[in-house]
């Protein structure tokens, strides 16, 4: 996770100031390259550790037995997946202010939206993203499972959702297939805030992440297996 959620990011930061620098992010554009990708970028942190980290170990937790034992407690899964959810949460916040730090400080970023706006979607976009793998690591029957299912998801939002690759310059026929992905809808949501573009714009990116997360966490507290 620390190369994943906190070097991968800030190297993709570091990566996009020195090939495009301040350049419009295209002809007339009143941002830049790298401001437009900002939102995009922030989000490579939690898509690693709510869709890769998370059903992992809850799933080793499971292959392990860690979890029958704690079947005999009070304790529930509300609060397991609580538990590993705040230490991915952290990851993710730790990244983004890294992120910030080094594009201000070497690249000259500059945030031109609401930061309330921002942290608001980035906090529905981590719900979002985190329920995803809550429900694979609270279904998969062993670690191997949780991992095939896990690549099977992280790496096409990884690599198409406009995260690593930005949005704007795939084809049109490979954008259509992007907006299918749940990350690519989240990281809408964070150019409108930074680019302070109108939240009108993103209402329905906003719906859908909210529905996901309200359906992946209920299926997986609903359905999660002990062994």
């Amino acid at each position: 996770m620390f190369i994943f959620a906190i070097c991968m990011p800030v190297v993709a930061v570091i990566i996009l100031g020195a090939v495009f620098g301040n350049k419009p992010a295209f002809n007339g554009a009143a941002y830049t390259f790298l401001e437009q990708s900002f939102g995009a970028v922030a989000t490579i942190a939690i898509c690693a550790g709510g869709v890769m980290g998370l059903p992992l170990v809850v799933s080793d937790y499971r292959g392990r037995r860690i979890l029958i034992r704690f079947k005999v407690t009070p304790t529930s899964p509300a609060l397991i997946l609580a538990v590993q959810i705040a230490v991915y949460a952290l990851y993710s916040i730790v990244s983004l202010i890294l992120v910030y730090m080094t594009a201000a400080m070497f690249f000259g970023y500059q945030h031109h939206g609401s930061w309330l706006h921002f942290i608001g979607a980035y906090l529905l976009v981590m719900v979002s993203m985190f329920s995803i793998g809550l429900l694979v690591g609270g279904l998969a029957p062993n670690m191997k499972a949780a991992s095939a299912a896990a690549s099977l998801l992280y790496f096409p939002m990884l690599l198409f959702s406009g995260a690593t690759l930005p949005y704007e310059v795939m084809p049109r026929a490979l954008q259509k297939a992007a907006d299918l992905l749940p990350l690519t809808q989240g990281i809408k949501m964070l150019k409108a805030a930074s680019l302070d573009m109108p939240m009108e714009s993103v209402i329905l990116p906003i719906t859908i992440m909210f529905v996901l997360a309200v359906i992946c966490v209920g299926i997986s507290l609903r359905l999660f297996k002990w062994e």
